[in-house]
C-alpha cells in the first residue's frame, strides 16, 4: 500500500510538472519536447497528458500534435485570481501605466519567498519585456520583489537572504546582504524599487507597493522594459508614475500605507 501511495504522489507531481511546462508557452509543445523538458519517458508523458486531457486540464491540437493548457486550468487559475481581490481593480491602473510609459505593466505578489507575476498588460512596442503571469522570479533580483521587501524589517530581510541565498542571475545582481540593505534603504527613501538589469541583462523594472485596508503590503505594480528605453534619465520620471499609480490603487482599495521601517 505504501508503494502504491508513493507512486500516486509521484504521478501527480509529474502531471503538474507537465501542466506547468504547458503554461509557459503560447504555441504548445509536442509530446517528445515535453518528455525531454520534464525528463520523463515518452510513454509516461503521453499517459499523463491523456489523463490531464480527460479532466480538461490539457488539450491536443490535432493539426499540429501540439499540447496546450486546457479550459479547466483556466477555471482553477481564475479561482486564485478571485481570492486576490486586488487583481481586477488593478487592471485600469496597469493599462494607464502602460499607456503613460509605453512599456509593459505588471502586478506581482510574494509567494514562497519568490515573486510571482499575477497580472500583466503588455506594451505595444515591437520588442517587449515579458515575464508572463504565473512566472516566478528570485525576490532579490526583482523590482516588485524588492519593493515588497522594503516593507519588511531589516532582520526579516536578512533571514530571507540566509534562507534563500543571493544567487546572481546577471553580473548586476545583488550578491551580499550589505548591498541588499543599501538598496532597500534607497527604495524606502524614494518610494520605488529598481531592478537594474539584475534579473535579465538588457531589461529594467521599476516597481512600487500597493497597500491593503489592513495596512499590509497587498502586492506590487511595476513597469518593465528594455534598458535602452528605460534609461537612467527616465528612471526618476517612470518611478514617480509607478509610485503615483500604486498610491492611487491603494486609495481605491481603501488602503493606507504605514510608515516604512527605517
Amino acid at each position: 500500500m505504501a508503494g502504491t501511495s508513493s507512486d500516486g504522489v509521484k504521478s501527480v507531481k509529474r502531471a503538474l510538472d507537465l501542466l506547468m511546462l504547458l503554461g509557459q508557452t503560447d504555441d504548445g509543445l509536442r509530446v517528445s519536447e515535453l518528455a525531454r523538458q520534464a525528463g520523463l519517458a515518452l510513454s509516461t508523458t503521453h499517459r499523463l497528458l491523456t489523463t490531464l486531457e480527460t479532466q480538461g486540464f490539457a488539450q491536443c491540437d490535432p493539426e499540429t500534435s501540439a499540447w496546450h493548457v486546457g479550459r479547466a486550468a483556466f477555471t482553477v487559475g481564475n479561482a486564485y485570481g478571485r481570492r486576490r481581490s486586488f487583481i481586477a481593480p488593478a487592471l485600469p491602473y496597469l493599462k494607464r501605466l502602460r499607456d503613460q510609459t509605453h512599456e509593459t505593466a505588471n502586478l506581482g505578489i510574494l509567494d514562497n519567498d519568490r515573486l510571482v507575476t499575477v497580472s500583466q498588460v503588455e506594451s505595444r512596442q515591437i520588442v517587449r519585456a515579458i515575464s508572463p503571469p504565473g512566472g516566478h522570479t528570485p525576490v532579490f533580483c526583482s523590482g516588485m520583489g524588492k519593493a515588497l521587501l522594503a516593507t519588511w524589517p531589516d532582520d526579516e530581510i536578512a533571514a530571507l537572504a540566509e534562507r534563500s541565498g543571493l544567487r546572481p542571475m546577471t553580473p548586476r545582481s545583488l550578491t551580499t546582504l550589505d548591498a541588499v540593505l543599501k538598496d532597500i534603504a534607497q527604495i524606502r527613501r524614494r518610494g520605488f524599487a529598481l531592478d537594474d538589469e539584475e534579473h535579465i541583462q538588457g531589461l529594467r523594472c521599476v516597481a512600487a507597493v500597493v497597500w491593503s485596508p489592513t495596512g499590509e503590503p497587498a502586492c506590487a505594480i511595476s513597469i518593465s522594459g528594455l534598458a535602452a528605453r528605460l534609461t537612467p534619465e527616465r528612471i526618476e520620471l517612470v518611478g514617480s508614475q509607478v509610485r503615483d499609480a500604486a498610491i492611487s490603487l491603494t486609495q481605491h482599495l481603501g488602503g493606507l500605507p504605514p510608515e516604512l521601517p527605517a
